[in-house]
């Protein structure tokens, strides 16, 4: 019977060999993706006659400065109101109903429409025309709507 083998000696390359396969398979990567490399080295060139390659050197070198400054710019009241607002804004958008909201800019378009064409007319409306125009369902769920809308805003500035 054999002996059973009881060493396992796994090759240990020398520091050079290392590198030697190292360009090796940089080499072969390297053939295998050539068109991307090539398009890389022609965007980088690009970048480079453009000075935007340099701008960004420059900012990457200069980070901590530019964070600060970022972080500076940032934390002023105006921008931090404007963020607040946006959230704000984004918080209430997401309880609305999307139908709801479609339907409403779509009415909004509508009648931004009409109020240039009644400016375009230019004609004076007395008080007469404006008791004849609740009679039009129109302007009388216009109406209804934006009296609704204005209970509701009440409401909510109570609390």
């Amino acid at each position: 019977m054999a002996k059973p083998i009881v060493n396992i000696v796994k090759p240990v390359l020398t520091e050079e060999e290392q590198n030697q396969k190292k360009i090796e398979q940089i080499k072969t990567e390297a053939a295998v993706n050539a068109d991307g490399i090539l398009d890389t080295i022609k965007l980088l060139q690009e970048l480079h006659d453009s000075g935007i390659l340099e701008a960004a050197k420059a900012l990457l070198e200069a980070k901590e400065k530019v964070a600060k400054i970022a972080v500076g710019q940032l934390t002023r009241p105006p921008v931090t109101n404007a963020i607040n607002n946006a959230m704000a804004v984004a918080e209430a958008a997401s309880d609305l109903s999307p139908e709801m909201t479609k339907k409403l800019m779509a009415s909004l378009s509508n009648g931004l429409q009409k109020a240039e064409e009644g400016l375009q007319r230019n004609e004076k409306i007395g008080l007469l025309d404006l008791m004849k125009v609740l009679n039009d369902p129109d302007i009388n769920r216009a109406l209804g709507f934006g009296i609704n809308l204005l209970k509701g805003m009440g409401e909510g500035l109570k609390k």
